[in-house]
């Protein structure tokens, strides 16, 4: 009698220890599965993209700034031209000026009185008044050609050193890609893959990832528990929570965060799936 009392308890045991879980929902996991697949995916996509460090905007920047040196150049130069047909203008403008002065110089010859003689007199002096004005603006214009093509080749040599650490930085990238680009394209078509479980209604799930991985500093959307605490903001997640996302029953969301939460078994089953 001792014996059979002793095997109904260790089958009381087995069956207490080994709780039969048939509140999951299937439909439920699988989704849980794809987003934390998807995570992953995404996670080691960026892992490539910080190796890639600031370079992109690094040449997006120098690219900017190489832009406007152009156009700095090619303002300076409409400039130059500019003041340069003012210049001429105004040589013309003298040549009409002395051309009067001396057509009233040799009405001065012909004066039949003092008054006539003072008269053209004034009009000499304001016709070399009017030569120095052009004069002194041709002199300034001058100057500031000069001026100008200083600018135009301290901007030059400025252009040439940024087309210098574009090359350079554009190389560098270069090799960059070539070591990872092979990586990226299988990483990139396995998120692609994972993308399309999420159709129709569950569209939905995908697009709060992308939201919520957009939003993330770190681009984690989908998280563990670690530690009792939230994998993406480390905030303390109360028992029945676990237990909520321990049971796969629905999506279950940090209060904090906003991040979706899975348990390890989730977690493992997503690694399994990529090691496929």
């Amino acid at each position: 009698m001792a014996k059979k009392v002793s095997t109904k308890k260790e089958e009381s045991v087995a069956t207490v220890e080994t709780p039969v879980r048939l509140d999951v929902d299937i439909a439920v996991e699988q989704r849980l599965v794809a987003l934390y697949t998807l995570q992953s995916i995404d996670s080691e996509i960026d892992k490539i993209k910080i190796i890639r460090g600031e370079l992109p905007q690094a040449i997006e920047d120098l690219e900017d700034e190489i832009a406007g040196l152009n156009t700095r150049i090619e303002n300076f130069r409409g400039t130059i031209a500019e003041t340069q047909q003012a210049i001429t203008a105004r040589k013309h403008e003298i040549g009409e000026h002395e051309e009067m002065i001396k057509k009233y110089q040799k009405q001065q010859d012909n004066v039949r009185n003092n008054r006539e003689f003072e008269s053209l007199n004034k009009e000499i002096e304001f016709q070399n008044l009017e030569i120095q004005l052009c004069e002194r603006k041709n002199r300034e214009g001058e100057a500031k050609i000069s001026d100008l093509n200083q600018h135009i080749e301290a901007a030059q040599q400025l252009l040439a050193n940024r087309h210098t650490e574009l090359t350079a930085k554009k190389e560098e990238l270069t090799g960059i890609i070539a070591e990872t680009e092979k990586d990226e394209q299988r990483l990139l078509a396995k998120s692609k893959e994972q993308e399309q479980y999420f159709t129709g209604p569950d569209e939905r799930y995908l697009t709060a990832y992308r939201r919520i991985r957009n939003a993330a500093r770190n681009g984690l959307a989908v998280v563990t528990i670690d530690r009792d605490s939230c994998g993406g903001c480390f905030s303390k997640i109360p028992p029945q929570r676990q237990m909520e996302i321990k049971m796969h029953k629905k999506v279950i969301v940090c209060e904090h965060c906003g991040r979706i939460m899975v348990d390890d078994d989730i977690a493992a089953r997503a690694k399994e799936q990529l090691e496929k």
